[in-house]
């Protein structure tokens, strides 16, 4: 029997916050009924851990994006497969910086947006952070 999902970069977040006490086995995606998950990215490197763009929230908007992409790719879809965005900011202020670089990367895509301002992500560091559903890439021409 198939299995009905795929995990994509499986982890344990005892390994990616070391300095909290934390057991939970998550995933970066999940692929199932041919809808891809992503999990929030923000400003860290997926294969060192390390958090990027300190201070920068344009910095961490693009590694948040270029995670998306190599997400979307590793799973079998593309930026332009993206249904629903979802951005936390912990600042209104990066909002037009944040929107900006994310709009270079989604350019003529037409996702659903929802953006929301919160007090804190999971690490102080991070400003920003981008959560991205997505479809499997059909055959060539199928989306519109």
């Amino acid at each position: 029997m198939s299995p009905t999902h795929q995990r994509i970069r499986p982890f344990n977040t005892k390994d990616t916050y070391p300095e909290q006490n934390l057991d939970n086995d998550l995933c970066q995606a999940v692929v199932a009924g041919g809808v891809v998950y992503l999990r929030g990215q923000i400003g860290q490197d997926l294969d060192t851990r390390e958090s990027v763009g300190i201070g920068d929230v344009a910095a961490q908007t693009e590694k948040a994006m270029a995670n998306i992409a190599m997400l979307l790719d590793e799973a079998g879809s593309s930026l332009a497969d993206i249904v629903k965005v979802t951005v936390y900011l912990t600042d209104i202020r990066y909002r037009e910086t944040v929107y900006t670089v994310m709009g270079r990367w989604l350019k003529g895509v037409y996702p659903v947006s929802t953006g929301l301002v919160v007090e804190a992500l999971a690490r102080p560091e991070w400003l920003v952070e981008i959560d991205a559903t997505a479809v499997l890439s059909g055959p060539a021409g199928a989306s519109s």
